[in-house]
């Protein structure tokens, strides 16, 4: 069921929603995909600009299509724009969230490697980049668990849980190449394992 929104965004809201994506470009760490679980929260839940499916769709687009996965980004903001009234707004909606996620944290990460660089030999520098090293998967797992949540049940869906828990494993602890364990996981799927 493909649900339609009509909304009447004023200048108000879309600097609104500039805003919210520049701080989210700032809590980017890992990429814009770690913050899907507040840009759910903001765009579905609070503002109800997007639907869940809308929502859900944007991201599957943006991560089977080549490319960087931060173009689920300016697709959300397609949707917001197009929910709205037209391509022409869809565009601008499209433009502003990538702005907004992409130049704070691109200016910030310039600046900071640079110094970073430049003083590498720092106690401060070398904690910094060790205490970041395990917040990354932390928000890659709460990213995929909204993503899996909405779809799938635990307790029905037990063996698609397992098999995303087995692959997690190996693709930790081994050095097996990711397209090998979404080729069997394909593979799985095209024989109803799960």
């Amino acid at each position: 069921m493909n649900e339609v929104l009509t909304l009447h965004m004023g200048w108000p809201e879309w600097l609104q929603l500039f805003l919210h994506y520049v701080v989210l470009s700032l809590l980017a760490v890992g990429g814009a995909i770690t913050t899907a679980p507040d840009m759910h929260r903001y765009l579905v839940d609070e503002q109800h600009w997007l639907t869940d499916t809308q929502f859900n769709t944007a991201i599957a687009i943006a991560q089977a299509s080549p490319g960087p996965n931060v173009l689920f980004v300016a697709l959300m903001g397609l949707q917001i724009g197009l929910n709205n009234g037209g391509l022409m707004i869809g565009l601008m909606g499209a433009l502003l969230t990538m702005l907004g996620i992409l130049l704070p944290s691109t200016t910030l990460t310039y600046s900071a490697a640079r110094w970073c660089h430049d003083n590498r030999q720092l106690r401060g520098v070398r904690a910094f980049k060790q205490g970041m090293a395990p917040l990354v998967p932390a928000l890659l797992i709460a990213t995929a668990w909204l993503l899996v949540s909405a779809y799938s049940n635990p307790v029905t869906d037990w063996p698609l849980w397992v098999t995303s828990a087995i692959t997690t494993v190996i693709a930790w602890k081994t050095r097996t190449h990711l397209l090998l364990l979404l080729g069997l996981g394909g593979l799985l799927g095209w024989f109803g394992v799960i």
